[in-house]
């Protein structure tokens, strides 16, 4: 078996990648995605073969079913990825686009000029459409990364970047510019963070554990992408049937994934008026929710006989990637935007609600990457903002916030024209 390399030997091949790439032409890259796209069609049997593997692997494991969804390809989701990638083809180059900021008294022209990151980190867990869709981001955008994802996903990954550096190679495009890390262990990991000089942003997704540990090792530039304890206000003043929707979908549609529905707020008249007995009763009649509610939602459920369970202080900080939801009961707005700046993880809130002025002051005030007015928080994602794909959804306040995109991958330069000025 051929030796691993090590992570500064792959840090060296990125570098070395990523200033080729950065000079190719959005022809190139396109032709590149492209070429991808056709590589993991052809490649989708064994792909699927290898996913069967880590499936099994992970089931004989124990992994949780938010986990075993997370992990799991079929054909469909490999459709998709293929549809992903040929979405990222078709968006607007990021690169080379300048912004005049005018002529200076001297005499300069000064410019900014919008040019890639250089060597991305990427470390991640369970998701092997991120494999791809990271990749591909990546290289549109001009930048070289490095991928590196959790064990459980292992098969599945060796698949997907194979098939990538396949794509690339018969465009024309170093494979290096996409590099793997097949040790899955922490001590990898460590060295990514540690990288300084190597890695200009490493970007990591996923829960508490893994924030601890970049919290505590992280040495080279960091954006999070980290827990979605999701929000969903109903206010007095949201229509029934809309409220019932958009709490459904937002928990149920896809419960694994960080958007999803975890803590719903709901005003007490909902309580007093049968719209929340109404809404519990679908849930766990319809999908088996499992409902942790406050003693007030609790009342409400007793007579209808709708099972249930009270709540306990930790449900209101709890991602629980599962049916498993969350209720409180608040008595205002101002209650409800309490609860959610002490509990939230600027990640997902929404209000449901017919009243203007409620809804402009919760989109205003909560402190979330996205927030939402009448709509499902399964929205707060790439493709459905219009991205085409995402790295992932920024947590982080600095560069980017939310979904991150071409663009949130790129910086800008100044760029600055003269005729022989000199400074006085």
């Amino acid at each position: 078996m051929k030796p691993m390399k090590s992570i500064p030997a792959i840090l060296e091949d990125a570098r070395s990648s990523a200033r080729s790439l950065a000079t190719s032409s959005e022809s190139q890259r396109n032709a590149a995605l492209g070429s991808i796209a056709r590589s993991l069609e052809a490649s989708a049997d064994s792909i699927l073969a290898a996913n069967s593997a880590d499936l099994a692997a992970a089931r004989e494991a124990g992994l949780s079913p938010a986990l075993l969804d997370r992990l799991s390809l079929d054909s469909s989701r490999i459709a998709g990825i293929v549809r992903s990638v040929q979405e990222v083809a078709s968006l607007p180059d990021p690169l080379g686009q300048s912004q005049p900021l005018g002529k200076r008294p001297n005499g300069l022209r000064v410019q900014r000029l919008r040019i890639p990151l250089g060597v991305l980190a990427v470390i991640y867990e369970a998701r092997p459409n991120v494999t791809v869709e990271a990749a591909c981001l990546a290289i549109k955008s001009g930048n070289a990364i490095v991928l590196r994802g959790g064990r459980e996903a292992m098969e599945s990954n060796r698949a997907l970047v194979g098939a990538v550096r396949a794509g690339l190679a018969a465009a024309g495009l170093p494979q290096s510019c996409v590099q793997w890390i097949e040790d899955p262990s922490r001590e990898r990991v460590v060295e990514l963070l540690g990288a300084v000089g190597q890695v200009d942003l490493a970007i990591p997704r996923g829960g508490a554990e893994l924030m601890k540990l970049v919290d505590a090792c992280a040495r080279v530039p960091v954006i999070r992408h980290g827990q979605g304890i999701t929000h969903v206000f109903l206010d007095q003043d949201a229509d029934p049937s809309m409220a019932a929707e958009i709490v459904f979908n937002s928990k149920v549609q896809r419960p694994g994934v960080c958007n999803a529905l975890e803590t719903l707020l709901i005003h007490r008249d909902l309580v007093a008026n049968g719209t929340w007995a109404a809404i519990a009763d679908r849930l766990v009649r319809s999908a088996k929710v499992e409902l942790r509610v406050d003693e007030v939602a609790a009342g409400a459920l007793a007579g209808p006989a709708i099972p249930h369970r009270l709540a306990q202080p930790s449900d209101w900080d709890t991602e629980f990637l599962s049916l498993t939801l969350a209720v409180r009961t608040v008595a205002s707005l101002d209650e409800a935007l309490s609860h959610i700046a002490e509990h939230g993880t600027r990640h997902t809130a929404s209000i449901v609600t017919g009243n203007r002025e409620h809804a402009e002051r919760f989109l205003r005030e909560v402190d979330a990457s996205c927030v939402l007015w009448n709509a499902s928080t399964r929205f707060n994602d790439g493709g459905e903002l219009g991205l085409g794909s995402e790295m992932g959804i920024s947590t982080t306040k600095i560069h980017a916030f939310g979904p991150m995109g071409l663009r949130e991958l790129t910086t800008e330069k100044y760029v600055v024209y003269g005729t022989g000025q000199v400074r006085q």
